[in-house]
């Protein structure tokens, strides 16, 4: 059993605790500034404030990160200094400087860090990237993302763009991320809005001439179900996976409404479909990190350069929603970097 500290009592914090606590882990603590009480999802943890206390335990083996963004830098650092594992909340900061400045402490230290891109672990993101992988698509020449849900007032930090970076950061960094996966380098960035929550299209355009379009939007009517899907065009095939929690085509007089979580392949060579059950993509984060501390490896499921380069495309989208303007981005991270692997694209 290994030891765990949750920094964070929010709702990520909730849903990292409850993870741990799923595979069997001992949370031994959360802290936080302002301690509410016994975390439901780790009752037995003691709710502390003291951050160095709970780093210089030696039973804390894994941190996980789970404050608001400006806060990643020195938490982490201070983590990894003290020789901890860590698993950092997306975005993995909100500035360039910060971001590289977490890479360069984590390249130095004993521990490992992964940037908790959750979306790499759901269900259908995992058969997406098989079947890509397995070159059943071919060539992506063409993405295409969408993430909505209801205006997140569960933190009142998250509507302060200074601590957040906004929906456009917070919320559509988890696609970009994924455009980038599949499409490589971004070298420039367009973006509009309709109003501060969006909704949000941005247009990324890649080094290999492929294009990937991302819908967000964070202000979506009472009632509407959180929906997020990708579709990819590739030279051999057709990929599509949507998500939502509840449908959103209700029938007047329901009393139940079933989610989506399907995924769709139409390939050259052959297709199928299929419905994802049982998805617990969080606790599948933590799993897969926890293997990969056990087995003394970094976590190349998730890269710390793939984290930067996603936060690279979030804060030009930002940029060309201020400017007006198309943004080119001028990446700090190497293809290897990002990418895990001196052959990807």
């Amino acid at each position: 059993m290994t030891g765990i500290a949750i920094i964070g009592q929010g709702y990520m914090g909730q849903t990292h605790a409850a993870s741990w606590t799923a595979l069997g882990q001992n949370v031994k603590y959360v802290c936080t500034p302002r301690p509410r009480g016994p975390m439901e999802a780790a009752p037995n943890a003691r709710v502390v404030t003291d951050l160095e206390a709970v780093l210089a335990d030696p039973e804390v083996e894994i941190v996980s990160v789970c404050t608001p963004t400006t806060t990643h830098r020195e938490i982490t650092v201070a983590a990894l200094e003290a020789g901890k594992h860590v698993l950092l909340e997306k975005p993995i900061a909100l500035s360039i400087d910060d971001a590289l400045a977490i890479r360069d402490a984590a390249a130095s230290a004993s521990g490992s860090l992964m940037v908790a891109q959750v979306v790499r672990f759901f269900g259908g993101h995992v058969l997406l990237r098989e079947d890509v992988e397995a070159g059943r698509l071919g060539r992506i020449v063409s993405a295409r993302a969408r993430r909505m849900l209801q205006r997140p007032d569960w933190a009142k930090w998250w509507h302060d763009e200074s601590k957040s970076g906004g929906a456009i950061v917070d919320l559509a960094i988890h696609d970009f991320d994924q455009m980038n996966l599949f499409l490589g380098r971004p070298v420039a960035v367009t973006s509009h809005r309709v109003s501060t929550y969006g909704p949000f299209e941005t247009t990324i355009e890649y080094a290999d001439g492929g294009l990937g379009q991302v819908l967000s939007h964070a202000d979506l009517a009472p009632g509407a179900p959180f929906t997020a899907g990708i579709s990819l065009v590739g030279e051999a095939g057709l990929a599509d996976y949507e998500l939502s929690a509840a449908s959103p085509t209700q029938q007047e007089g329901a009393t139940s409404y079933p989610g989506v979580n399907a995924y769709r392949l139409a390939a050259a060579e052959g297709g199928y479909s299929r419905e994802i059950t049982g998805d617990d993509p969080y606790t599948r984060q933590a799993e897969y990190f926890l293997g990969r501390v056990g087995a003394g490896e970094e976590p190349v499921l998730s890269t710390i350069g793939s984290a930067v380069r996603a936060l690279e495309v979030a804060l030009a989208a930002r940029e060309s929603l201020e400017t007006g303007q198309r943004v080119v981005v001028d990446s700090r991270v190497s293809d290897v970097e990002a990418t895990g692997s001196p052959s990807s694209g």
